[in-house]
This record gives C-alpha cells, sequence and structure tokens, in this order.
C-alpha cells in the first residue's frame, strides 16, 4: 500500500490541498504525455523539497513553500525515513549505487539510507550504470545530499536518529517547544541539546550518541549540508574554494582562509563555521572530521597508538606532536585549521570542559555549554580561567588542581601557533604585518612580537606583555623550547622541569647552565632571547618580580625596565653598604634575587641594553667576530679600551669598576676561576674573591689560566685607584693631601692612567703615606717589581708624553728582551732596567727607573731580587732590626 501511495503523490492524504499551489508556481506537477511510468509521480516530492532545500539558501528568501506545504513534505519525508524504496525519487536515481554498496545491507529502518550516505563520496557513485545510462552522472550523490539537507531541517527524516534519540530528547527537554527561534526540529539544535548533556556528566543512551556521531560527521564532511555556510560563505567558496566539495575539503578550505593563509574572510562566514564547529564538536572525536582523520592517521599510528581510537586525548596527542619528525604537513595543516575555531570557544575543548566548568561558573560566571554570555564571551571564559590558574594564595581565588592542569595543556598548545591565540591575533594582526612579515618560521611571530614591544600599539602590547609575564612564571608554556632544552633540562633541571607549579625556577636553572656541553644552538638562543625579552620589564622576571615588587614600589616607583630597577636597586644597596648602615633599605629576600639578576646580566652585554648600545660600533669594529655569550664581548672590549669610543670608554670603566667592588659580577674571573676560587677562596667574603686570588697567585697548584686572569685584572686596578677598592678606602685621606691636582684634572670614567698610584709611590718613597695607605702602596710596588706589566706607566704610558709612549719597544724590548720573554716574572726586566739605566736614552723611562730605586732604598722588602739575594744576610745581619719605613740594615 505504502509503495503505491509514493508512486502517486495524488493519493497522498491532503498534500494536493497543501501543496497545489506550490506544484503549479515551481512546476513540479506537469506529467509528460504518454509517459506510461507510474513512479515519474516521485519526481514532483523530489521537485518540492529542492525547493524547500534551495529557500533555506536563499539569503532573501521570497516565500517558495507555505508552511503548511513545507509541514506535509516534511511528513512525506518523515514517512519515507523507513525505507529507501519509499522515496521514489532517491530509490530510482540510487538503485545501481545500493547494489554496488548495500548490497547486503537489509532494508528497514533507515539502513540502506545510512550505508548510501556513508558512500556518497566514493568515485565510482558518479558513473553511469547499465540501468541509468538515461539518468545524469551524479543523480545519487545529488538525491541523497537533498535527503541529508532535509535532516538537517527535521531530524525526524531520519528514522534511526529519530528513533534512538526518543527517550533522551524527551529526558533532557530538547524538543522544539523549548527553541522558539527555530520553527523546525532543526538537527543542529537536537545535537547541541544532547552534546550539552553528554558535556555536563549525563547519561545519553549509547544508540543515540551513536547516531549523533554519524550525522556530526555527516555534517563535517558536506558543507552544502549546513544553510548558514552556504548563505555566509557563498564568496568565500566561490573565490577560495570552488570544486572541493568531497570529504570536508570545503569547510577546512575556507578555515584555511579564516586563518588568514588565503586571504580574509567576512565575519558572518566565520562565525557559520564556528557555530558548524561546535555543533559538529569533532574534538570530542578526532573520527567526525574526515578530512583530518585521513590527514593524520600515519600520526595517530605511531606518536598517538597508547591512546584508544575516538578518545578525545587524541587531538592534544597531535598537538604535543606538531612540529615534531613525527608530524606530516597535511596533518599539520588540518590540526590547525581545526584549532583555530577549537582555540576560540573554551567549551570545544571537551577535557578542558569537563575539568574546568565548575572553576569557570564560579569565577568567571559561565553558563552552561549550549548558552551564551554577553557579558562574558566564550574567548574571554579562557582568559579568565587562566589569569586566576596563577595566582597565588595571597591573590585569593585559585583553580582546581584538575582545572590548572587542563589551562596549562591549552597554553602549552597555543604557544605553538600565535593564531592558536585568539586575543593576540585579533588585536596585534596589524602589528604582525608591520614588523613581522618575514618572520614565517615556527614560534617567530610571538618572538618578533615581543622584539617590538615597545613600538607595538598599546592594545597588542598589553596582551604581548601579558603573554610574557605568564610565559616568566611557566617557561613551559614555550613549547617548542622546551623541545630544543630537552637534553639540558634532563641532565640538570629535570627537577625543576618535574614541579607542578614552576615559578620561574626551570628558566633560572636553564640560565645558569646555558654554557653547559649539553646545550644546544637552539635552546641557548631561545634561552638568551627570553633573557633579553626580560630586560624590557621587570615583571617578565617572575621570581625577581615578586622577591622585590614591595622594594621596588618604594624605593624605584615610575621605573619599568628591568636593567635600571636592577641599578636602582643594587645602587641602594651599594650605597647603604658603604655607610654601613645598621638596617638595609632593600628586603634581605629581594637582595637575594638581585643578586641573581646581576650575576645572569654579566654572562652578556646584550642584557646591559645602556652599556650595548653605548658599543655597538666598538664591537663591529673590534669585536666582530666575538661571540657574545660568556661575557667574551665585555671582554673583548676590555682588551681594546685604548682604541673605544668615548661613550663606550666611559661605559666599560664604570663596568669595570662596579667589577672591582664586587668581583662576583666579573663572569669571566668566576669562571675561568672557578675551581681555584673553590680551592683558596672558598671562605672569603664575596666582595674579596680577587684580593683573596691575588694573595694565592703564585702557589704552585694555581691553575695557569686562573694567574693570566688575575694578572689582567691587576693591571686594570693599577690604572686607576677607583678600580681598586681596598686601595681607595685605605688611602682616601692620602689622595686628596698628596695627589689632588691629579684628580681634579681627571675626566669622568676616564682612567687616570696610574698617576695617581704614582703620586702615592712617591710618597712612600719619601715616607709620608699613612699606615693603612702604606700598606697597600707596598704590596703593588711588591707586584709591579715582579711584573713590570703590572705598572701602567712602564707598560703602557701616557705620563711622560710622546717619547714615554715608545719605552717598551725602545727600552725594554731592546735592553731586557731576554728578561721580558721569561714564562714567570720574577722581576728580572726592572732589575734588567736598572742595570742598564745608563743605556736608557728616554729621559721618562730614565725617571721611573731612577723610582724603583728610590722604592727598593725605602724599603729592600719592595725589592724582590734585592730582597731574595739578602735574604740569608737580613736574617743573620738585621733580625733585630724591625721592618718599618725609617729601619733600614746598614751596608
Amino acid at each position: 500500500m505504502a509503495a503505491i501511495i509514493y508512486s502517486d503523490y495524488r493519493l497522498i492524504c491532503g498534500f494536493m490541498e497543501d501543496c497545489r499551489a506550490e506544484i503549479n508556481a515551481q512546476k513540479c506537477g506537469s506529467i509528460r504525455p504518454g509517459d506510461k511510468d507510474p513512479h515519474s509521480q516521485g519526481e514532483v516530492v523530489a521537485c518540492l523539497e529542492k525547493a524547500i532545500v534551495k529557500e533555506a539558501e536563499e539569503a532573501d528568501p521570497q516565500g517558495l513553500i507555505s508552511d503548511k506545504c513545507k509541514q506535509s513534505i516534511m511528513r512525506v519525508a518523515e514517512l519515507s525515513s523507513d525505507d529507501f524504496h519509499l522515496d521514489r525519487h532517491l530509490y530510482f536515481a540510487c538503485r545501481d549505487d545500493r547494489e554496488r554498496f548495500c548490497e547486503t545491507v537489509q532494508a528497514g529502518e533507515g539502513r540502506v539510507y545510512k550505508c548510501l550516505f556513508n558512500h556518497k563520496f566514493e568515485e565510482s557513485m558518479s558513473e553511469r550504470g547499465e540501468c541509468r545510462a538515461s539518468l545524469p552522472p551524479g543523480l545519487c550523490r545529488d538525491a541523497l545530499t537533498t535527503r541529508q539537507k532535509l535532516i538537517a531541517q527535521d531530524y525526524k527524516v531520519s528514522y534511526s536518529l529519530a528513533k534512538s534519540c526518543k527517550a533522551d530528547l524527551k529526558k533532557y527537554r530538547c524538543s522544539v517547544e523549548n527553541h522558539p527561534r527555530s520553527r523546525e526540529a532543526r538537527l543542529s539544535y537536537l545535537l547541541l541539546c544532547l552534546e550539552s548533556a553528554v558535556h555536563r556528566g549525563r547519561q545519553v543512551s549509547s544508540e543515540c550518541q551513536g547516531e549523533m556521531l554519524d550525522y556530526r560527521r555527516m555534517l563535517m564532511e558536506d558543507f552544502s549540508l549546513s544553510p548558514e555556510i552556504i548563505l555566509s560563505c557563498r564568496g568565500e567558496i566561490e573565490h577560495h574554494c570552488s570544486g572541493l566539495h568531497r570529504k570536508g575539503r570545503t569547510l577546512h578550505c575556507l578555515m584555511k582562509v579564516v586563518r588568514g593563509e588565503k586571504g580574509n574572510i567576512a565575519e558572518k562566514c566565520q562565525q557559520a563555521l564556528q557555530t558548524l564547529v561546535q555543533e559538529t564538536d569533532p574534538a570530542s572525536d578526532y573520527r567526525i572530521d574526515r578530512a583530518l582523520n585521513e590527514a593524520c592517521e600515519s600520526v595517530i599510528q605511531t606518536a598517538c597508538k597508547h591512546i584508544r581510537s575516538g578518545d578525545p586525548m587524541i587531538l592534544s596527542c597531535l598537538m604535543e606532536h606538531l612540529y615534531t619528525e613525527k608530524m606530516v604537513e597535511q596533518c599539520e595543516h588540518r590540526l590547525l585549521e581545526l584549532q583555530y575555531f577549537i582555540s576560540r570557544d573554551w567549551k570545544l575543548d571537551p577535557i578542558l570542559y569537563r575539568k574546568c566548568q565548575g572553576d569557570a561558573s564560579r569565577l568567571c560566571y559561565a553558563h552552561g555549554w549550549n548558552e551564551t554570555n554577553e557579558n562574558m564571551p566564550a574567548g574571554a571564559i579562557f582568559s579568565c580561567l587562566y589569569r586566576h590558574a596563577y595566582r597565588t594564595e595571597e591573590q585569593g581565588r585559585r583553580l582546581s588542581r584538575e582545572c590548572r592542569a587542563e589551562v596549562q595543556r591549552i597554553l602549552h598548545q597555543r604557544a605553538l601557533d600565535v593564531k592558536l591565540d585568539p586575543a593576540m591575533q585579533g588585536k596585534c594582526m596589524t602589528e604582525l604585518g608591520k614588523w613581522c612579515n618575514e618572520k614565517t618560521e615556527t614560534g617567530q611571530e610571538l618572538e618578533c612580537l615581543q622584539d617590538h614591544l615597545e613600538e607595538l600599539v598599546p592594545e597588542c602590547r598589553e596582551i604581548v606583555g601579558n603573554l610574557t609575564e605568564l610565559e616568566s612564571e611557566d617557561i613551559q608554556i614555550e613549547t617548542l623550547l622546551m623541545r630544543a632544552c630537552e637534553p639540558i633540562i634532563q641532565g640538570y633541571c629535570h627537577e625543576s622541569a618535574d614541579n607542578q607549579i614552576d615559578s620561574g625556577d626551570l628558566m633560572e636553572c636553564l640560565i645558569q647552565n646555558k654554557h653547559q656541553k649539553e646545550m644546544n644552538e637552539k635552546c641557548a638562543v631561545g634561552v638568551t632571547h627570553f633573557q633579553l625579552i626580560q630586560m624590557k620589564d621587570f615583571r617578565f622576571s617572575y621570581k625577581f618580580k615578586m622577591a622585590c615588587k614591595e622594594d621596588v614600589l618604594k624605593l624605584c616607583p615610575n621605573i619599568k625596565q628591568k636593567v635600571d630597577v636592577v641599578i636602582c636597586l643594587s645602587t641602594t644597596v651599594r650605597n647603604d653598604t658603604l655607610q654601613e648602615l645598621k638596617e638595609q633599605r632593600v628586603s634581605l629576600k629581594c637582595r637575594k634575587q638581585l643578586r641573581v639578576e646581576e650575576l645572569e646580566m654579566s654572562e652578556d652585554i646584550r642584557l646591559e641594553p645602556k652599556l650595548y648600545d653605548s658599543c655597538k660600533t666598538d664591537i663591529t669594529a673590534l669585536c666582530a667576530n666575538v661571540p657574545f655569550g660568556n661575557a667574551q664581548i665585555i671582554e673583548c672590549l676590555k682588551e681594546n679600551k685604548k682604541q673605544l669610543t668615548s661613550s663606550c670608554h666611559q661605559k666599560v670603566f664604570k663596568l669595570q669598576e662596579t667589577e672591582m667592588m664586587d668581583p662576583e659580577l666579573d663572569y669571566t674571573l668566576m669562571r675561568v676561576c672557578k675551581q681555584m676560587i673553590k680551592r683558596f677562596c672558598s671562605d672569603s667574603d664575596p666582595k674579596n674573591i680577587l684580593q683573596c686570588l691575588k694573595q694565592n697567585k703564585n702557589t704552585e697548584t694555581m691553575d695557569p689560566k686562573c694567574k693570566q686572569m688575575i694578572t689582567k685584572r691587576q693591571i686594570t686596578q693599577n690604572t686607576d685607584y677607583r678600580l681598586n677598592p681596598v686601595l681607595r678606602k685605605s688611602c682616601k685621606a692620602d689622595i686628596p693631601k698628596f695627589c689632588q691636582s691629579i684628580v681634579n684634572n681627571a675626566q669622568d670614567d676616564t682612567e687616570l692612567e696610574g698617576r695617581v698610584i704614582s703620586c702615592l709611590k712617591l710618597k712612600y718613597a719619601d715616607q709620608r703615606l699613612s699606615p693603612d695607605c702604606e700598606d697597600q702602596i707596598r704590596v703593588i710596588i711588591q707586584e709591579t717589581a715582579l711584573d713590570y706589566r703590572l705598572d701602567p706607566p712602564a707598560a703602557d704610558p701616557v705620563f711622560g708624553g710622546g717619547e714615554w709612549r715608545r719605552l717598551p719597544e725602545l727600552s725594554i724590548n731592546t735592553l731586557c728582551g731576554e728578561e721580558a720573554a721569561a714564562q714567570e716574572p720574577t722581576g728580572q726586566v726592572e732589575e734588567c732596567l736598572k742595570m742598564n739605566l745608563l743605556k736608557i736614552k728616554s729621559t721618562g723611562c730614565k725617571k721611573e727607573v731612577l723610582n724603583m730605586l728610590k722604592e727598593s732604598k725605602a724599603d729592600i722588602f719592595v725589592d724582590p731580587v734585592l730582597h731574595t739575594a739578602c735574604a740569608l744576610d737580613i736574617k743573620h745581619h738585621c733580625a733585630a732590626i724591625p721592618r718599618a719605613k725609617d729601619a733600614r740594615c746598614p751596608a
């Protein structure tokens, strides 16, 4: 009986009355004369069905089909949903395909429909079969698509879906009456309503969930089943994605356009795609997205084989392997296209939603899965969550442990691509085009924005700054950097990496181990880049910020750049120390972290922006091939100090003055002499490390490289009394008394070329210095007597005029070449000069040698050669005579 009814639309109860006008208007009822095919009347129903579909896809529908007729047509489709034989048009269009693809499928309960839907995009579906040679190619696919579009408008047109989900629809109040904005029981509303129940942890029958999965996959596979996509994205499809209808390719093409890789896209189209992704919910089961599934199958089989098929963690696993050797190009593209939309609505990550829905409701005013809140858009919920994730206990409400872990997971994934951060892409698109157009490699866009932080527009600068501040607390957000640093983390920083709460410990560990042999170039470059970014704002150094924020507010208000904050605080500490205040103004916890920051900054001149900016031209001219790390550029500038430009020279002098007062900040000294410091100076005050090393310099077990470095620093100290803190303190009364004219003529931050020390030496010979100052000058005379290089006037004279500058070449090399070439300085060069006094032609050099003789006469102990030669005589004949400035053993 049913077959007879569907063979002639005029026998369907009420159909003629409800749709007569539409049949005539759409010309769906004309019968060709002589046509004896009783089933041709099925074409009338098919014609009207296409008219319904066309109306839904029109931007300005003309009311082609009345509501009454539409209900009748839908009722007809619903009645035929059990057995595909009852849909006469589809039956004849797909008769051969049913035999080809669904031969073993028993008719009834919509099973044949489902089978044909699953094979809709098979290549052979388009071919003409022997029995349908008179039919146009692709007719079955068209008929199936029309049927699917009707299901999209009214889920009851699918027999299996309506039957399987009937009880759940009633249980969770998913009927059309509860959704007044839709006149039909739209498939999208059904899916959203039931998915919301699933995401809330409610029980939905497995049969219903299976049907939902099939139809979610169907919507992702064919964009034309979503009228909103056709309405909103027609232009984009025509311009960018024509001819890509199969297997979800059009949708992924549109997603690619949205990501900005193929041009601009209308906001309505982007919103339609966002809605479709929510309706289909592919993140809950990657298999829903057929294009993604096919592209990523090999990656899933290798990288994610430990996760059961269909588990939501598959998508997360794919993200974890993005930009690794296991990822393939097509999978990477499909994955990022989908993630672009998932990242814009926190609810679309099922794991995040499950673990954080309570926190989001409690802290961020989030509504249910299928509800919206204009005051708190979906994109703003995640921002709210991650702000609470990194709050301290003192700052108040925090996320649950489970939710915090998921927020961190999402942040780690988003760091792989700046386009996965909706706020950043929204506010920084113009800036990316302006500053970072050529930064196309993985991870470069964010680094570029950080490099240009000061030039960014305020809205973009705030977002980049907030993310950078967050990274300083949890550097594991930088997934690419963590991958590059894996060897060093495993070897030296695994404890910090294993901590659930990072709080800046991991980055601090990476910085401290930046020059270990396991460190690779990518990791070193990444760590250094982060250090350079930290210099832009003290907030970007989490541990420093937390330790010193109160001190900064009190002592360094309105200072933002980290280097300026460090200088402000360290100057305060220095002044308090010099004034010997009982209570330091900078708190103890801040002083400890300040020391860490100062030590880190000493390793690379770029971490001292003012010094670096002042010396850029000098670095290019004098140190072009010298690496930045390990303070090598700084050491190069020191060694070429006489050739530096004035501004660079001044900055280098100030740096040396600081290092001499605090040797721990002398990175090269501390590195080269690390083992010797442990051996000889482990109990010494850090401020006295250089003094300790000098005292042990000539010990037999002293490392030669360290000894050479100590000599370098002694030479530097002897160029200017200000570079010798011990001498400066001991002679603070003597210098103004005897050498004030030299000090008055001195320029700030420019070496005095040993003139003050030479002045004090003369007063030492005249026995006029204070005891403390005399002790220090005696040490200097003894040191320079052993090694002529420690005497600035003799080694690099400016002191005695133009002729004096040529002293090393004319006098030392000419008269005392063999002594100067000796490996161990024992005072033989000075003794040689004394022996050849009459042969010295230079007036300045002769004067300097006479001063040496005068000093020896004043105190035999400052003449190492004479003292060594006469040691036994002194012991036998002068032992009772005290060592004093006026007590000498008579000849």
